[in-house]
């Protein structure tokens, strides 16, 4: 597969506008804005034109706010979508670091006027700390929570769809950054990383506006990996455990990781250069080669995990997905206890069909989570 030229990749991002990933929540007419000033996809440029944009928007979300106009918060939630689309995929520059700083600033000044607003919540750990985002929903006493997160480029301020899903199923929602990303406090490769996620769990135990005993995880795209872990390191602790788009052996094997790294990845918005930046950026790698002499260690056959026991675990994904292999489920239901599985025959990556938007997948995901947690098994 060819890389997009850039006159291509606008139009991609111009068909995104207000309807795909990471654009589903802007302004056509500022996307168009935006790419008017743009002549390539040069880091800092692009982290500059959108920050800018971005910064628009939180200047008035302020003015707002100081006349007390509920505005503000549409403001201050749009001046966040520009500021992460500035920091994306990976914040790799000066410009994107600061696009990615002012992601989190918007995101909690908006997250203010949630219907569930955002708390965050810092967690010690090992001399560093964990940052979650816990919300709550209104009208429901010490609910069942779902921690969630994303992957190589869908950080915890990224989540808002799924959460707010989650809560008109009556569940309150963690979210927080898998290993490598955003304030995750250790690497992708780090022996047992899934242990930042175990501290989570062990801080909502002590909740008294939580049920801390009824929790469940979910992770998209290669966020998905973790959740499966998740499943197994907590067997005892988890209700359920969701893999939204991701593998765990065939995955990290070089033979498939090479070419989805350099040829294929047709999803994803720059193309295969792209996610290679991304995956290299969760292990601070710095070439191809690097990424590929790291990756089969998180297999987990590798580890040893793959035929002991887990929580109950479902997969979700696209039978075409070329960034994880549809063939890491069936090699996880060949294994340990029975897995659920949902494979979407047309779908690609996270079961997504071009074009077209991915509600089904959600729906599948969070009604089964919302089961494991609310109905006795």
């Amino acid at each position: 597969m060819r890389e997009l030229s850039y006159a291509e990749l606008k139009q991609e991002i111009l068909r995104r506008a207000g309807k795909v990933n990471p654009f589903e929540r802007v302004k056509r007419e500022d996307v168009e804005e935006v790419l008017s000033h743009l002549s390539s996809l040069d880091a800092d440029s692009w982290g500059r034109e959108w920050g800018r944009v971005a910064a628009r928007y939180e200047a008035g979300a302020e003015e707002a706010e100081r006349k007390g106009a509920r505005e503000a918060g549409e403001e201050y939630y749009l001046a966040y979508e520009y500021f992460r689309i500035g920091r994306y995929p990976v914040p790799s520059s000066p410009e994107k670091v600061s696009c990615y700083r002012g992601a989190m600033r918007t995101y909690l000044k908006a997250g203010r006027y949630f219907t569930a607003p955002v708390e965050r919540i810092e967690i010690p750990f090992e001399g560093k700390k964990i940052v979650i985002y816990l919300q709550v929903p209104g009208g429901v006493a010490r609910p069942p929570v779902v921690m969630h997160w994303g992957g190589v480029d869908g950080w915890k301020e990224d989540s808002r769809g799924q959460s707010e899903a989650l809560h008109r199923l009556g569940l309150a929602t963690v979210t927080i950054d898998m290993p490598g990303t955003g304030e995750n406090p250790l690497l992708g490769q780090e022996p047992n990383a899934e242990r930042t996620f175990s501290a989570a769990l062990d801080h909502l135990e002590t909740r008294n506006d939580i049920d801390g005993k009824r929790v469940a995880v979910m992770g998209r795209s290669f966020g998905g990996y973790w959740a499966a872990k998740l499943a197994y390191v907590e067997a005892k602790r988890l209700r359920g455990a969701v893999n939204w788009g991701a593998g765990l052996h065939y995955t990290f094997q070089p033979e498939w990781l090479r070419p989805a790294l350099t040829e294929t990845a047709s999803q994803y918005l720059m193309g295969p250069a792209s996610l290679l930046d991304s995956r290299s950026y969760i292990f601070r790698a710095k070439t191809l080669d690097e990424v590929l002499e790291i990756a089969p260690r998180l297999s987990l056959v590798t580890q040893g995990w793959i035929d002991k026991p887990s929580a109950p675990l479902l997969f979700v994904n696209g039978k075409h997905d070329d960034q994880h292999p549809v063939g890491d489920i069936y090699l996880a239901m060949e294994h340990g206890n029975p897995k659920e599985a949902r494979i979407f025959a047309d779908g690609g990556h996270m079961g997504r069909v071009p074009g077209q938007r991915n509600d089904e997948a959600l729906r599948v995901a969070t009604e089964w989570l919302r089961r494991r947690l609310t109905e006795e098994h």
